[in-house]
């Protein structure tokens, strides 16, 4: 036990001496190996971390679904998107920021990461939204809770990494992240309802549109649904693997940027610079979690854990309850994608050793990565909205923010009282 808590020590400490997480979780998983077990132990095991890792098959499918992320992203879908939620929801008060709320569902559910969406709907609706004179906290609000639908909605970077790591099948987590979706979008664009209806000034009504404005605008989302249905069914369906669905995914996302000419050579050099590039950083960061993972193992953390936490085996959702309590608290002050990989080998085999349902469990993780991209002080998608919109204060966009929250944690809350809400697609599922 002192032994794992020292390594947590280490690595948090390099953290907070801005050494990349990736180094610091392999520095730390070495030298722990290599103090416990010897040297050679701990370099071969490395090796075989690294190996086992960088040749999984099953890790295919996060290239591939970047790849379909950023095809879809220069495609000019999220403008479309954001026109259809407009043409049924803006002329109510608010209307627009459900719109964005609603848009940033329907481009998650082709892109998988929370960053391109919050940044994609930057560009199409605030300028919308300022136009129409809505206050900035309002705007700023809806587009960075919206933008981590992204992370839910399958495909899922997040929900892949969740699989790898403790080997759950990632085509039932990303069924799983279907109604919790839907239930996110209800209960974001709710809050935008009450605060419209505290401040009126905040999201005044933009202009009404005709039933066949909203069929030309339903028209035009075509090719998203399209690619959703044929993932995502396909998968449902048991016709192919999620790997497999993510191959299909990128051949359709990028059939369709070329048929819309929205590709030429310099653009999908591009593409596939930036995708290689977020690839290497998100399997460097998956190898060195893997080796920090090993040293946690070989100590006696996860058994005198285990043991503990079995105290409470009569109440074992309040072991849930203090887990979430845990990570919202750590995700006001650290990366997501960090806390997850360094609480993740420590807190999964109490949950399984509890009975819970570890499709729900990666659920559950999803909703607490999404709050803390939106949690002040370090919410990742507040910095990124305010770069693009140097113009908004930062201060502006903390105030924003803060319901929004609030109603995720409600999302959390009836997460947890009724796991069907995540568990009964997967059930059907064939295959």
């Amino acid at each position: 036990m002192t032994e794992a808590l020292l390594g947590f020590g280490a690595v948090f400490l390099m953290a907070f001496m801005r050494i990349p997480l990736a180094i610091a979780m392999t520095i730390a998983g070495i030298v722990g190996l290599g103090l416990m077990r010897g040297w050679t132990p701990a370099f071969a095991s490395t090796g075989q971390a690294v190996f086992e890792t960088g040749f999984a098959y099953l890790l295919s499918v996060v290239p591939l679904f970047v790849l379909m992320g950023n095809f879809v992203a220069r495609a000019g879908m999220a403008r479309e998107l954001f026109a259809a939620a407009n043409a049924f929801v803006g002329h109510r008060p608010g209307g627009l920021a459900m719109a964005s709320i609603m848009a940033s569902g329907g481009f998650g559910s082709i892109c998988g990461s929370s960053i391109a969406t919050a940044a994609t709907m930057s560009r199409v609706a605030y300028p919308e939204m300022r136009k129409h004179g809505y206050k900035d906290t309002l705007a700023t609000g809806a587009i960075a809770s919206g933008g981590t639908l992204g992370i839910l909605i399958p495909p899922s970077t997040i929900l892949v990494i969740y699989g790898i790591i403790t080997e759950t099948n990632i085509g039932k987590l990303f069924i799983a992240g279907i109604l919790p979706g839907v239930l996110a979008v209800v209960l974001l664009c709710l809050a935008v309802v009450v605060i419209t209806w505290r401040d009126p000034q905040a999201g005044p009504p933009a202009e009404r549109h005709d039933w066949r404005d909203k069929l030309v605008a339903l028209r035009n989302i075509w090719g998203v649904v399209v690619l959703f249905l044929l993932v995502i069914g396909g998968i449902y369906g048991g016709v192919f693997t999620a790997t497999e669905g993510a191959g299909v995914g990128a051949a359709g996302a990028f059939i369709f940027a070329l048929l819309r000419g929205s590709l030429t050579p310099r653009l999908l050099l591009e593409i596939l610079m930036e995708s290689a590039r977020t690839t290497a950083m998100l399997f460097t960061i998956l190898i060195a979690a893997m080796i920090f993972t090993n040293f946690i193992n070989f100590t006696t953390m996860p058994a005198e854990l285990k043991e503990f936490v079995l105290q409470f085996s009569p109440h074992p959702i309040m072991v849930i309850v203090a887990m979430m309590a845990i990570y919202l608290l750590l995700g006001m002050v650290m990366e997501e994608l960090a806390i997850v990989l360094l609480t993740i080998p420590v807190f999964f085999p109490i949950v399984i050793s509890l009975g819970f349902d570890p499709v729900w469990f990666g659920i559950l993780i999803v909703t607490i990565v999404e709050i803390g991209l939106i949690s002040p002080p370090v919410g990742l998608n507040l910095f990124v909205i305010n770069a693009l919109l140097p113009k908004v204060k930062l201060a502006s966009i903390y105030r924003g923010v803060w319901p929004f929250v609030l109603a995720d944690i409600i999302r959390l809350a009836i997460l947890i009282a009724v796991p069907a809400i995540a568990l009964w697609l997967p059930s059907m599922m064939k295959g």
